[in-house]
This record gives structure tokens, C-alpha cells and sequence, in this order.
């Protein structure tokens, strides 16, 4: 029976906290479970499997179903919504028990340490690079059992469409960058090349055959499959490690890059720089021949090289792309390979080996995301296959393994801190601080053991790195990124809970705690006032244009955005009404700038762009939180009235909002397919109008959005798993689990409060 371990260590594992917030799956051969607990499983994969075309979500059940046992709680997963909308009596009464239940259910999935695990689906290739590193490593059967591999090929034919491929998410088309790479890891997990349900390879490799084969496939394919053998170096486009060797003041310095693609970037240029194979076996020797539609020896590496299929291109290259690629291909690589500025290549690649190392014991060998990890992995091996470092790499895998009933999947991350000071403001918004004491007391708990209570060690800003102490990361502290509005996120959580008493939430954080959340809040605000992730913006947009991804866009500058900028001004607002003493001038004049920079970012149709969450809708929920904090309102400022008329110009007929991932690809706002109504976007737009005092103007959308919203609770409390409602890089949609519950109970709680106890 599969276990899903919180908060547990393990040999080669450090931790500054006691590992809160671990995630980890367990494949106990000792305890079968119960026979009703077997049929629970074996119903809600067989469920998933029959629906996976029309529902393209798991629901986390195997993970639910265990942690409310843990906190006894009965769980009926089947429940269906309670029905037609117009059916839903909308009174005290009735908001107050859908509340309490949704509430009660919560409670029931919270762990022990006091975060809410789940999954958090993304990019559908991550799990088949993680596959390819351990193959080319030759740790798969030791890192992997045969449950954890019989798990990941159920996900991986979970996820494969109709037409043979996989898109770049669950809801995208197929794409050759995924499908290339899924049918690879199910070739090195075990799988035949004519095996799996419904013809599935053979499928598979249909798709990919018509689609022009693996040459066509984006330059992160590229590597991977250069990496693995079935392609070849000279079909990559230069990635010289010698950048790494430029004066940090050079615009094109990789420490100048976003941080997610920084890491990813510097370990694929050691990889290039060393022209890294894996063991070419047998199976490669297949795999060349399955994946290309040409014989292997005849194909034309130098073209290919610029090769993308037009399902994978976003974000085409340049032409400037395509002329200094040309011009490192056929003259830069052959003189950096000449004597003696080869000793160039060789120095840069012991340049960045290093930086690598200083990045995996910061990180405690998590990494900032499991592309990176994999990525870095895959370095730390080629330096030295027996090392203690690249055993502390392996020992960290299992934490990005996630069990749904879909499977078995590698998470791009997960967001335990993010979820719980979400949650927790959810839960003081319906006014239940003593009744749902013990759960809040458990997430203030772990909130205050998430911070990051130190600065990465040594010369830091020598590695590109910010200061972190007092900040918060997305996921765990042991990872120690820090994060803006994961900082400013927390900081909120704990300064609501200071409001109440430490009997019924527990002990208020120490107050130096609280200064150093504000401090690097401050550092972090960059000159047009506005706020990226994870660091300043380092270097100029105009990088942008040397995007080599091709899948995304927006990923090399550290951009600012209107959700991580209005989390701060929230966060200082309340700050300075607790401590006004504290960096007085710098504080107000911090959430001026950022104000402003909000206003800025209105479009004209009143909207503002989300670029972390699905998306209009998003983005204006946050911009009139952020507004409103500094106490702009719907009477004096005509940012605020716009944004509301854009809102309510997009509600549905039944009541709610209902917002597609499209909008974010095509920044033009774009409805779910046949005007259906998401539970999270639905409570977004809840959220706010009544910020905006939409309750004294005209309650009456307010009450057809909560009527909706309560319509679609299920039975036990929870509310359905729907489309996927996060976004990144403009082409990659995320899934957060933890929303679904999270802010329907938020939006009902402040329209309880002031909506109908205040009318």
C-alpha cells in the first residue's frame, strides 16, 4: 500500500526544520490496507482512467483519502454537487453550514505539521527528464522501485491524447517536446515498442513520425535527447559555458538571468561545453531509429538544429537568434575548440561545476524547481558518479515524486508555504478563529517554521544570489529560495493571527522575525516600483528577444508583476498599523512607488494581466486588494471602478466566472469552452467586488456567484477539481490543488460577513 510520508528525513538528508513540510510517497509491502481502502484506490484510478478525456484533473484522492483517515474524518470521495444553482437558498443559514462543512473538510486534509499537501501539475515533460537522468546514471532500479515504475507509466498513458501525443500541459495539445520525451521514459521504464493500452506506443510514435520525428523537436528536447544519446550535439544550437566567464556587468551574463531559467541554462551549457553522452545500450540504439524518421547516420544534424515543430512554437526564434546562432555554430564553437583558448572552455566549465555545488548545498540539493534538479543532477554525476553530493541528489528525488489516482508523476515543485498563508486568511475571513482553533494554530505553527532565518552562506551576491533571510520560499525552507509575495503572503497570515489570542492560534512570532520579513520585502523592489519573484530585475527586456526556448516567453528577465507587487502593499499596510516605527519613511515610500506602479499596469478595458493565476480575473483580484489596502475605493479612484465594470462585464449567466488558460497564451481574455464557470474564478471575482464595496451598490451579482459556488459543493465539504486555474511564462498552465478549497471557503466567508451579516 503507497504511504504518503510528512515532515520525515531520511539517510543523506539535512534540514534546518525538522523537514517541515516534506512530501514524500512510500510503497509499504507490509500493510496491503484494508480491503475497502484497496476498492477506494482501485475505483478512483479506474474513474480517472474512463473519464481522463473530459475530466483532465486528478483530485489528489489517494493522497485525501489517507490524511483525513490520519484525522478521522469520513470521506465520501463519490458525493456529486448538490445541483442546479437556481435551487440553492441563499440566507445566513444556509452559507453558514456550506462554511462549516467546507471548513470541517479542510480541516480534515490538513497534515500534521499544519501545511495541506497535494500535487501540483504542470509541464508534462518533467517526469520523462527525471526518467532519462537516472537511466543515464544508471540509478533507475535503485532509485525507483517497480511500484514507483509501474506508477509512473500509468501516468504517463493517463496523459497521452487521443492522437498518440501529450501536450506541454494536460489541457494542451500534443506537442513534440512532450511526446518525444513520454515515449523515451516509457521506453526506459521497461516499455516495448508496441506495448501499453490501446496500442499506445505504436500510437505514439505515429504521432510523432507524422509530426516530422525527434529532430523537430525544441531545444530543451534537444538536450535531453543529446544527453541520452538518440541525438546528436552538433543538432543543438551553441550554448558556449564560456558566458559564464563574462564580467557580471555584461548584459548576457547568465547570473543576470530570471532564476528559474538561469538554472537551467548554466547546467545545459556544462552539459554542452562538455558534450555529455550517456551509455549508448541497446535500447538507445532502438530509440534512434523509433523516434526519426530518417536513418540515424544520414540526418542532418547542422539543419536540425533549427528545427521546431510548429505545435512546440510559441515563441519563435528571432532572426537575431538565428544569426548569432549561426554565427557561434560555424565560427565560435571551432575557434573556442582551438588551443590555447580551449583552456577558456575548461576553466568555465570548472567555473560553473562549482557554482553548481555552492547551488545544491544551499538548496540542501532540492533546487529551485525539478527541471533544475534534474539538470544539476545530471552535472554533479558526470563530475563524479560516487560522490557523496550526487548521493544527497538521489536522496531528494522522492520529494518531487507525487501519487494521484492518475499516477505517478515528478512535480515541477510544490507550494506548502504559498497553500497554507493562503488558507490561513481564508479561515479568519469567516469569523470561526475558535472553532477552527487547532487547525490555524497548526498553520501558524508551520508558517513560523518556514521562514528563512539565514542568508545563503559565503560571498552570495558572488553566486547571484539575494539575501533571504526573513523571507519565505514557495514550497519549503530547507529549499531556501525566498519569494516576494510568498514573503508577503506569510507575513499577512501572521500579522491577521496576531490579532487573536495565543491560546486559541498560538504564539505570535518574535518581532525581529517580523522586521526581517520587512526588510527584505524592501530589498526587493525594484526601480519602477514594481516587484518580480524571486530577485531584482538584473538585467534589460530587450534580453527577451534571445529567448531560445521556443515554449515560453517572458523567461529570461526577472519581470514585475501586478500580484507579487499588491501581496507586498498588503503585507506593508499591515505591517506599519502593528509596528509604525519601523522603517517609517522606507516603508511608505516603498508602497507609494508600488501603488503607482499598480495603476500603471490597468489596460484599457480595466483589466489588469495575471501572469501566475488564470488570468484577467486574477490579476484584477489582486491589482483592488493591493489598491484598497492604501486606501483607494470604488468612490475615489476610477482604477478601482474600471476594474469592477471589467469583472462584472464577464460574469456568466449562471452566476459565476469562468476564465480559460487561453487568455494567458493569447493575453486576451477568453472564456472556458461553452461558457462553464470555475469555483476559483468565480470566488476571485467575489473577492474582489466586495473589496470594492459591490454589497452597498448592488448585491445582486454577489448573490448569484455565491449561489453558484454553493451549488457546487460536494457532500463531505469539498468542492470539484475543474480546469487548471495557474499560469506561468504565458504558455504554462498550473494546477493548485489546495484552491479549490482555499478560496471558495474565502469568498463565502466575506460574503457572509459583509454581504449578509452587514445588510
Amino acid at each position: 500500500m503507497w504511504k504518503l510520508k510528512i515532515a520525515e528525513g531520511g539517510p543523506w538528508l539535512t534540514s534546518g526544520n525538522n523537514h517541515f513540510g516534506r512530501e514524500t510517497w512510500e510503497f509499504d509491502r507490509n500493510d496491503a490496507g484494508s480491503s475497502e481502502e484497496r476498492d477506494a484506490v482501485d475505483a478512483a484510478r479506474a474513474e480517472f482512467q474512463k473519464n481522463r478525456f473530459r475530466t483532465r484533473h486528478s483530485s489528489d484522492v489517494l493522497a485525501r483519502m489517507q490524511l483525513v483517515k490520519g484525522n478521522n474524518f469520513s470521506l465520501d470521495q463519490q458525493q456529486k454537487p448538490k445541483g442546479d444553482e437556481t435551487s440553492v437558498d441563499i440566507n445566513i443559514a444556509t452559507v453558514s453550514e456550506t462554511l462549516k462543512r467546507a471548513l470541517r473538510y479542510f480541516s480534515a486534509i490538513q497534515a500534521h505539521d499544519g501545511h495541506w499537501p497535494g500535487d501540483f501539475p504542470g509541464p508534462l515533460f518533467t517526469t520523462a527528464t527525471m526518467i532519462v537522468v537516472l537511466y543515464v546514471t544508471e540509478s533507475l532500479g535503485t532509485t525507483l522501485s517497480s511500484e514507483h515504475r509501474k506508477e509512473i507509466c500509468r501516468y504517463l498513458y493517463n496523459r497521452q491524447n487521443m492522437d498518440g501525443g501529450w501536450g506541454l500541459h494536460a489541457e494542451g495539445e500534443s506537442s513534440m517536446l512532450s511526446s518525444a520525451l513520454n515515449y523515451a521514459a516509457l521506453r526506459l521504464l521497461g516499455e516495448g515498442a508496441d506495448d501499453g493500452p490501446d496500442m499506445s506506443m505504436p500510437k505514439a510514435r505515429k504521432w510523432i513520425h507524422d509530426h516530422g520525428g525527434a529532430t523537430m523537436i525544441p531545444i530543451l528536447g534537444k538536450v535531453w535527447l543529446s544527453v541520452l544519446g538518440v541525438s546528436e550535439w552538433s543538432g543543438v544550437n551553441p550554448m558556449p559555458p564560456e558566458l559564464f566567464l563574462l564580467p557580471s556587468f555584461v548584459p548576457i551574463q547568465p547570473g543576470r538571468l530570471w532564476s528559474h531559467f538561469r538554472m537551467a541554462f548554466i547546467p545545459m551549457s556544462y552539459l554542452y561545453g562538455k558534450k555529455f553522452v550517456g551509455p549508448i545500450t541497446k535500447l538507445v540504439l532502438s530509440l534512434r531509429e523509433e523516434l526519426h524518421i530518417h536513418p540515424y547516420k544520414k540526418i542532418n544534424w547542422k539543419q536540425a538544429r533549427k528545427l521546431c515543430a510548429k505545435e512546440d512554437a510559441y515563441h519563435p526564434h528571432t532572426w537575431l537568434q538565428e544569426c548569432l546562432s549561426d554565427c557561434l555554430y560555424s565560427f565560435g564553437e571551432p575557434f573556442l575548440a582551438c588551443w590555447p583558448v580551449s583552456h577558456m572552455r575548461r576553466k568555465a566549465l570548472r567555473q560553473i561545476a562549482d557554482f553548481l555545488k555552492y547551488e545544491d548545498d544551499i538548496s540542501r540539493y532540492i533546487c529551485i524547481g525539478s527541471a533544475q534538479k534534474a539538470l544539476s543532477m545530471l552535472c554533479c554525476w558526470s563530475e563524479n558518479p560516487s560522490s557523496d553530493a550526487f548521493k544527497r541528489h538521489l536522496a531528494r528525488v522522492s520529494d518531487f515524486l507525487w501519487l494521484g489516482e492518475d499516477g505517478m508523476k515528478v512535480r515541477v515543485c510544490a507550494g506548502q508555504s504559498w497553500d497554507v498563508a493562503f488558507a490561513v486568511q481564508a479561515i479568519l475571513a469567516c469569523d470561526v478563529a475558535q472553532e477552527f482553533g487547532t487547525t490555524l494554530k497548526k498553520a501558524h505553527h508551520f508558517i513560523k517554521a518556514s521562514q528563512i532565518v539565514s542568508n545563503p552562506t559565503g560571498d552570495f551576491s558572488r553566486k547571484y544570489r539575494h539575501i533571504s533571510k526573513g523571507g519565505w520560499a514557495f514550497q519549503v525552507a530547507d529549499q531556501g529560495w525566498q519569494v516576494s509575495d510568498c514573503t508577503a503572503e506569510a507575513l499577512k497570515a501572521l500579522l491577521l493571527l496576531s490579532k487573536f489570542p495565543s491560546e486559541i492560534v498560538g504564539d505570535q512570532m518574535e518581532t525581529c522575525r517580523f522586521h526581517d520579513a520587512v526588510n527584505i520585502l524592501l530589498s526587493l523592489q525594484n526601480p519602477n516600483g514594481g516587484y518580480g519573484t524571486w530577485e531584482l530585475a538584473r538585467t534589460y527586456p530587450w534580453m527577451e528577444n534571445l529567448n531560445m526556448t521556443e515554449i515560453y516567453a517572458d523567461i529570461m528577465v526577472e519581470h514585475q508583476y501586478v500580484e507579487c507587487t499588491s501581496s507586498v502593499i498588503q503585507a506593508l499596510a499591515l505591517f506599519r498599523q502593528k509596528y509604525p516605527g519601523h522603517r517609517e519613511d522606507e516603508v511608505e515610500q516603498c508602497i507609494r512607488r508600488a501603488t503607482e506602479f499598480i495603476e500603471k499596469l490597468q489596460n484599457e478595458d480595466g483589466s489588469w494581466f495575471g501572469s501566475w493565476g488564470i488570468c484577467f480575473t486574477y490579476g484584477t483580484w489582486f491589482a483592488i486588494e493591493g489598491l484598497s489596502a492604501v486606501g483607494q475605493c470604488y468612490n475615489n479612484s476610477t482604477y478601482i471602478r474600471k476594474g469592477c465594470q471589467f469583472l462584472l462585464s464577464k460574469q456568466l449567466r449562471n452566476g459565476g466566472w469562468g476564465e480559460s488558460h487561453l487568455s494567458s497564451t493569447t493575453k486576451a481574455y477568453t472564456n472556458l469552452d461553452g461558457e462553464k464557470s470555475h469555483v476559483v474564478n468565480t470566488a476571485w471575482a467575489m473577492l474582489a467586488l466586495m473589496k470594492a464595496g459591490q454589497a452597498e451598490r448592488d448585491p445582486s451579482p454577489l448573490h448569484e456567484a455565491a449561489r453558484l459556488i454553493m451549488s457546487m459543493q460536494l457532500g463531505n465539504g469539498d468542492f470539484p477539481q475543474e480546469e487548471m486555474i495557474g499560469s506561468f511564462l504565458k504558455n504554462g498552465p498550473l494546477c493548485y490543488m489546495a484552491y479549490r478549497n482555499i478560496f471558495p471557503i474565502w469568498a463565502l466567508g466575506e460574503y457572509h460577513r459583509l454581504v449578509l451579516c452587514s445588510g
